[in-house]
C-alpha cells in the first residue's frame, strides 16, 4: 500500500483536492528523478561502449540492431515488468528493499526455522552484496564521467584518476550534511541530464532512422543465433543497463510506488531509449567511434559542458547508492544483524535520511581504493554486473516466494512467475560470472566477508540473550523476597535496560548484590524492533504495572526507525507515568565476553564476536540516553 500523504507536510491548498494531488504526484516524480534514477540513468555513458570493447564483437548493422534489442528489452523485463509491476507489489507497509522484503517473508521471530534458513541467507547476503554496490557505483560512474575529458583532449589524460579521487573526496566529506540541503536540485539537475540524453539520441536517430527497427525483438533472437557463445556473454555488459534497477525497490518507502513508476514510464524509460538507439546509429555511421560512443555523439563545442552534466549526474547517482548504504546499514542493526554504529539523522523532516559516519568513511577508502587500483571505468566493468545479477536472483526468489505466502498466489502461478524471472536473471549472472577473474572476485569477496560479520553478530548476540535468559528470576519471585527482605530504598526512579523484556535482568540483581539499595521506582524498560518499518506512536509502547513502585514498559520500533528513550518517557506520561530523564539513573549491563570452550560458535567466530562486541557503539548513545545519568554493571560472560 501507499504511504499516507501527510497533511502538516505541505502548504495551505488554494486549489481543488484532485489538483493538489496531481501536484504532490508531479513534485514527488521529480523528486524520484533526483534520487531513484541516478544510477540507471548514467548507464549509458559506459553500457554500449562494454558490449562491444570485450568480447570481439564486430561492430556492424545486424550486431548492432541484434544488441539494441537485448537492450531495449532487458530493460521492458527487467526493469518494467518484474521490478515496477512485480518487485514492488512486496511493500511492507510502504518500504521496500531487499531486507524489507526478507522481513515481510519471514518475520524476525521465525528465521532460526529450518525451512526459512536459506531464504534468510540468502536475504542477508543479498543485502551484503549491495555494499559492493555501493562502492564499485562511485568509481566507475565519476571515472565514466571524467573520461569525456580525454576524448576532448588526451591532455587530460594523466589527470583522469586525481580528478576523479578530488571528486569522491568532496562527495563522501559532505555527507555529513545530509541530502535535504540540496536535494531539492537533484530532480532538475536529472532532468536536464534525462532531456539531453534524448536530444543527443535523436540527432542521431534523424541520421540513420532504421535503428528504430531494433523495438523487434526477433532482432535480438537472431543476434543470439548468429553469435552463440559470444552472444550469451555479451549479456554480462548488457547487465549494465539495467543497474540501479535495484534502487527503484529499495526507494519505494521515500516517494511510493505511483511517483516511481510515473517517472519511469514518462521520462526516463523513453530518454534511456533514444539514446542507445542513438550510440547505435553512431556505430553504424561511424564504427570507430566504439571506444567511447557517448560523448563521440556530441559536437566538439559541447564535449566540456556535456561532462560537467554528466559529472553531476554521476555525484547524484553515487549519492543515491550512498545514501541507500546508509540505509541498509541502520535496517541490519534494527534487525540485530549488524554491532550497533552510530546513527546521524541528517533532516529533521525526512525521516529515511540517516548519515552512518563508518560506513562512509570505509566506503570512501574502498571507492578511493577501486578508482587508483583499477585506473578507468572499463576495468571497473568486470567487477560491476556480479554483484547486480546475484542481487536479482535473490529479489526474485523472496518475491515469489512473497507471492505464495503474503499475495495468495496458487503455488504453480507463483513457480511460473518467479521461474521466468529467475531465466533472465540466472542469464545475467552466468555471463557476468565469466567475469570473476577480471574483478567479479571483489564485490564477492567483499560481501563474503561483510556477511561473516553479520551472521556471527547474529548467532553471537542469540547465544548471549541465552545466557541472559538463564540468569533470570521471575518478577513474582522477585518481589515475593524483596517483601520478605526489606532493603534500604533511596529516592528518585531506576530506569533498568532489559534487552529481553521477561524477567528480572541480571543488571538489577547484579545491583542490588553490589550496592544493596534500591531506587523508590523501579522501571524495566525493554526497545524491541518490530517487523515493519514503522510503528505508530498509538502503538509505541505497553505498559505492565506490577506494583506501583515496580512497573515494565516495552516499546516497538520499526526497522527503519532509531530507537529513543526520551520519547518513550514522553508517550509514558500519556500512561499516568511521568519521569524526568534528567532526574532518573539509567542502569546499563556491560558484560566483558571470556573465550571459553562453550559451544555454539567456531573459535575463530567467537574472537570475531568478541572484537565486534568490544568496539560496538555504546547502547546508551544509540538509545539517545543522556551519558550523565548512566550507570553501567560490568559482568563477565563465558561464551
Amino acid at each position: 500500500m501507499e504511504k499516507p500523504e501527510n497533511p502538516e507536510s505541505s502548504s495551505v491548498d488554494t486549489g481543488s483536492p484532485r489538483t493538489s494531488k496531481q501536484q504532490r504526484l508531479a513534485a514527488l516524480s521529480l523528486g524520484a528523478l533526483g534520487v531513484v534514477f541516478g544510477d540507471i540513468g548514467t548507464s549509458p555513458l559506459y553500457s554500449i561502449r562494454e558490449c562491444f570493447g570485450h568480447h570481439g564483437m564486430v561492430v556492424n548493422e545486424a550486431n548492432v540492431l541484434g544488441l539494441l534489442s537485448v537492450v531495449v528489452w532487458s530493460l521492458i523485463i527487467v526493469v518494467t515488468v518484474k521490478y515496477l509491476f512485480f518487485v514492488m507489489r512486496a511493500d511492507n507497509r510502504g518500504e521496500g528493499g531487499i531486507l524489507a522484503l526478507l522481513t515481510l517473508v519471514v518475520p524476525p521471530d521465525r528465521r532460526s526455522e529450518r525451512r526459512n534458513l536459506a531464504l534468510v541467507i540468502g536475504g542477508v547476503f543479498g543485502a551484503t552484496l549491495l555494499y559492493g554496490d555501493g562502492m564499485i557505483t562511485p568509481a566507475i560512474s565519476v571515472l565514466s564521467a571524467v573520461e569525456g575529458l580525454e576524448v576532448a583532449t588526451p591532455f587530460f589524460r594523466p589527470y583522469i584518476v586525481p580528478i576523479a579521487v578530488l571528486i569522491l573526496i568532496g562527495l563522501f566529506s559532505v555527507q555529513r550534511r545530509g541530502t535535504a540541503a540540496v536535494g531539492a536540485v537533484f530532480g532538475p539537475i536529472m532532468v536536464v541530464w534525462f532531456a539531453v540524453l534524448a536530444a543527443m539520441g535523436v540527432v542521431w536517430i534523424v541520421r540513420w532512422p532504421q535503428v528504430i527497427g531494433a523495438l523487434n525483438p526477433w532482432l535480438g533472437v537472431r543476434f543470439f543465433v548468429a553469435n552463440g557463445l559470444d552472444g550469451f556473454l555479451v549479456l554480462g555488459s548488457v547487465l549494465l543497463v539495467v543497474t540501479g534497477a535495484e534502487a527503484l525497490y529499495a526507494d519505494m518507502g521515500h516517494f511510493g510506488r505511483k511517483p516511481i513508476r510515473l517517472a519511469w514510464l514518462v521520462m526516463v524509460f523513453p530518454c534511456l531509449i533514444l539514446n542507445y538507439f542513438g550510440q547505435g546509429a553512431l556505430l553504424i555511421s561511424q564504427p570507430e567511434s566504439v571506444s567511447n560512443p557517448f560523448f563521440k555523439m556530441a559536437p566538439p563545442w559541447a564535449l566540456y559542458p556535456l561532462v560537467i552534466l554528466a559529472t553531476a549526474a554521476t555525484v547524484i547517482a553515487s549519492q543515491a547508492v550512498i545514501s541507500g548504504a546508509f540505509s541498509l546499514s541502520r535496517q541490519a542493526l534494527q534487525l540485530g544483524y549488524s554491532p550497533r554504529m552510530e546513527v546521524q539523522h541528517s533532516s529533521a523532516h525526512q525521516i529515511g535520511q540517516v548519515y552512518v559516519p563508518v560506513v562512509n568513511w570505509l566506503l570512501l577508502v574502498a571507492t578511493l581504493a577501486l578508482v587508483v587500483g583499477f585506473g578507468t571505468s572499463a576495468a571497473l566493468a568486470g567487477a560491476y554486473g556480479i554483484a547486480v545479477s546475484l542481487t536479482m536472483v535473490v529479489t526474485t526468489g523472496l518475491a515469489a516466494v512473497c507471492a505464495r505466502r503474503r499475495w495468495g498466489w496458487s503455488k504453480p502461478l507463483a513457480l511460473a512467475v518467479g521461474a521466468g524471472f529467475m531465466v533472465v536473471d540466472m542469464s545475467f549472472f552466468g555471463a557476468a560470472a565469466t567475469k570473476i577473474i577480471d574483478g567479479g572476485w571483489l564485490p564477492l569477496i567483499v560481501a563474503v566477508l561483510i556477511y561473516a560479520v553479520m551472521d556471527t553478530w547474529r548467532r553471537g548476540a542469540d547465544l548471549l540473550d541465552g545466557y541472559a535468559k538463564d540468569a533470570r528470576l521471575p518478577v513474582e519471585y522477585f518481589l515475593a523476597d524483596l517483601d520478605a527482605h526489606p532493603m534500604t530504598r533511596v529516592s528518585g526512579t531506576a530506569i533498568v535496560m532489559d534487552a529481553r523484556g521477561v524477567g528480572v535482568p541480571r543488571t538489577l540483581l547484579h545491583n542490588i548484590k553490589h550496592n544493596k539499595v534500591l531506587h523508590e521506582r523501579i522501571l524495566l524498560l525493554t526497545l524491541r524492533t518490530a517487523e515493519v518499518p514503522h510503528v505508530s506512536a498509538e502503538e509505541r509502547v505497553r505498559v505492565q504495572f506490577y506494583r506501583p513502585d515496580f512497573l515494565r514498559a516495552v516499546a516497538r520500533y520499526g526497522f527503519m526507525e532509531t530507537p529513543s528513550v526520551s520519547e518513550v518517557l514522553e508517550l509514558l506520561k500519556s500512561r499516568d507515568v511521568d519521569i524526568d530523564p534528567m532526574q532518573a539513573t539509567f542502569f546499563f549491563g556491560r558484560e566483558t565476553l571470556v573465550i571459553g570452550r562453550k559451544a555454539g560458535l567456531a573459535t575463530w567466530r567467537k574472537y570475531l564476536y568478541d572484537f565486534l562486541f568490544r568496539n560496538a557503539y555504546g547502547a546508551y548513545l544509540h538509545m539517545g540516553v543522556p551519558p550523565n545519568r548512566v550507570i553501567e554493571i560490568g559482568q563477565q560472560v563465558e561464551i
